[in-house]
């Protein structure tokens, strides 16, 4: 009879179990975005949320959380439940954190749920700076050492990633990082005139550029780019800079690898469509990113390619904790 009554009661428990599956979501859901209000990372994620949100039926709360490099808002999501009701919104940063010393936890510990879009990298400088171009900024901060202020969102950010590759083509340069809780907040400084250049993303600055307050020193590329294309290449300046090009962030939605399968999929598809609205595709064309919508194994292929082009530059500019070699990172081919 014990046998008989515990048998009943899993198969009430299991039923219930797939019925809460099935139902999902029944309730709203929280995404966690990694960087501050008013950055690249922000802006997309509140741009495409309310699409997926129509094809959910839920509500996605959106919340920033910065700090870390983004490892605090990774760290909160890691340890949540892993129901499918706490997302991570978050760019390229985690596929770092164990080399540079940042965290025990990156993107294996999740699932991507959409790789959205990918951007382009520019270094611009405020409207007075005494430098018009990438070779004027060369010039100024060898004549000049100790005194130019880069803008950085932290060890491992796009930021230093840009200017760990400027370094492995110039040689080491003697400059200032300041440190920022997003491109949004660092843009803003770079304005004021807080710091004179700043690594960013192309579509969080393009209007700032447009409107006068900021200038344009290169693009993070070998060609230029239709949204700005006054922006010379900075292959034009040297070719050097070829070997790591094409290269720039990239901007997904992340939920727990142990999520229910049931959950992941309609994540999927909820942001799958999301990212082919056409308000929140004019608006990747409008800031200069490339839409993807990428799920699965190709996001997967994705995340390790990006992975070992950027940890081995960081590696062979000195700026690692750890090679790359201890987490099976695998040196790109040249």
């Amino acid at each position: 009879m014990k046998h008989f009554v515990f048998s009943v009661a899993a198969a009430l428990t299991l039923g219930l179990g797939a019925a809460s599956a099935q139902d999902y979501p029944n309730k709203d859901i929280q995404g966690v975005i990694q960087w501050g209000a008013g950055g690249s990372t922000d802006t997309i994620m509140r741009s495409v949320t309310p699409h997926a949100e129509k094809e959910l039926g839920a509500k996605v709360v959106l919340q920033n959380v910065t700090g870390g490099v983004g490892a605090i808002a990774l760290n909160q999501v890691a340890n949540a439940p892993a129901d499918g009701y706490t997302l991570l919104m978050g760019a390229e940063n985690p596929l770092i954190y164990k080399v540079m010393g940042l965290g025990k936890k990156d993107y294996d510990d999740f699932v991507p749920v959409s790789i959205l879009a990918r951007g382009t990298a520019i270094l611009v400088a405020g409207k007075d700076a005494p430098f018009d171009d990438y070779a004027e900024l060369i010039e100024h901060i060898k004549a000049n050492p100790g005194k130019v202020k880069f803008g950085s969102t932290g060890p491992g950010g796009l930021a230093s990633v840009v200017t760990a590759m400027l370094e492995a083509v110039e040689g080491d340069q003697d400059i200032i990082a300041v440190p920022f809780d997003g491109d949004g907040p660092a843009l803003t400084a770079l304005q004021g005139g807080a710091i004179d250049v700043m690594p960013a993303v192309l579509g969080a600055s393009v209007e700032q550029i447009r409107a006068g307050n900021l200038k344009p020193l290169a693009l993070i590329d070998t060609a230029a780019n239709p949204l700005l294309p006054e922006a010379k290449p900075i292959t034009e300046f040297n070719p050097a800079y070829a070997k790591f090009l094409p290269w720039g962030p990239f901007f997904g939605v992340f939920v727990a690898k142990d999520a229910p399968a049931d959950a992941v999929a309609k994540l999927q598809a909820a942001y799958a469509a999301g990212a082919k609205n056409a308000d929140f595709l004019k608006l990747m064309a409008d800031r200069g990113y490339t839409p993807m919508g990428i799920s699965g194994a190709e996001a997967e292929t994705f995340l390790k390619s990006w992975q070992s082009t950027t940890a081995w530059l960081l590696q062979d500019a000195g700026l690692t904790k750890a090679s790359p070699e201890e987490f099976g990172i695998a040196r790109p081919a040249q």
